[in-house]
C-alpha cells in the first residue's frame, strides 16, 4: 500500500496548525453548536476529498487540461504552500483581518462556519484539490482509486480529533509547538512538491527525464 498519498494530504491539510483558526470562529459557541461545527467541518473535508479523486480527472479531460501540465502548477501550489507553512502560516490561504470580521459576522447573522473559511480554504483549498487529482490520475486500479477516498477519511477523523481537542491541544503545544508541527510540516511538503513537479515536467519536456537519467 502507498501511504505517500495519505502522508502528503495530512502534510497539506494539517489540522493541528488551524485549531488557533477553529478556537477563533467557535469563540462563544455552545457545547453543541462547537461540536457541530466540528462534525461539519470534518464531513465536508472528506467531501473535497472524495470528490477531487472520483471528479477530478473528468474536469481536467473537459476542460482538455494535460495531466503533467497539473501536475506542474498542482506542485507549484504545493510548494508555495510549503513556503506559507515554513513560515508558520497555514498552508492554505489564511484570512486576513477583514476575512475574519466577515466570519464575525456571519456568526452573527447565525451562519455555519463550519465549511467557509474552516474547510474551505483553510482546510482543503486549491493545494489540496489539485494534489488528489494528481494522486487520483495515477491509480491504476479501482482498488487504489478507493484507497485514495478512503484516505479521505483519514484526514476527516484527524481533523475532527484535531477541532474535537483544540483548546487541550493548544494549551499543550502552545503557539511555539503549533508553529513547529507547521514548519516541519511544511518541509516534507516542499519534498513532495519538487518531486511533483519533476515528474510533470519530464512528461512535458522529455528531454529533461533523458538528461536526469544519463
Amino acid at each position: 500500500m502507498d501511504w505517500k498519498p495519505l502522508i502528503t494530504l495530512l502534510a497539506i491539510v494539517n489540522p493541528p496548525a488551524i485549531i488557533p483558526f477553529f478556537i477563533y470562529y467557535t469563540q462563544g459557541f455552545s457545547r453543541a453548536q462547537r461540536r457541530h461545527t466540528v462534525v461539519v467541518s470534518s464531513v465536508t473535508a472528506f467531501l473535497v476529498i472524495a470528490a477531487s479523486a472520483l471528479l477530478g480527472i473528468r474536469i481536467l479531460e473537459f476542460f482538455s487540461i494535460s495531466i503533467a501540465s497539473f501536475q506542474v502548477g498542482g506542485g507549484m501550489l504545493l510548494l508555495t504552500s510549503a513556503l506559507n507553512m515554513l513560515n508558520a502560516k497555514p498552508a492554505e490561504a489564511k484570512p486576513n483581518t477583514n476575512e475574519m470580521e466577515a466570519g464575525a459576522d456571519k456568526l452573527a447573522m447565525g451562519n455555519s462556519i463550519a465549511v467557509v473559511p474552516l474547510t474551505i480554504p483553510l482546510l482543503t483549498g486549491p493545494a489540496t484539490m489539485s494534489t488528489v487529482v494528481i494522486y487520483a490520475e495515477r491509480a491504476q486500479t479501482a482498488l487504489q482509486l478507493s484507497t485514495l477516498v478512503a484516505y479521505g477519511v483519514v484526514v476527516a477523523l484527524v481533523t475532527a480529533l484535531s477541532f474535537a481537542l483544540a483548546n487541550p491541544i493548544a494549551r499543550i503545544l502552545g503557539q511555539t509547538g503549533i508553529n513547529v508541527l507547521t514548519r516541519l510540516m511544511g518541509l516534507i511538503l516542499a519534498a513532495l512538491a519538487v518531486e511533483v513537479m519533476a515528474e510533470g515536467l519530464g512528461k512535458l519536456f522529455p528531454v529533461l527525464g533523458r538528461a536526469a537519467g544519463g
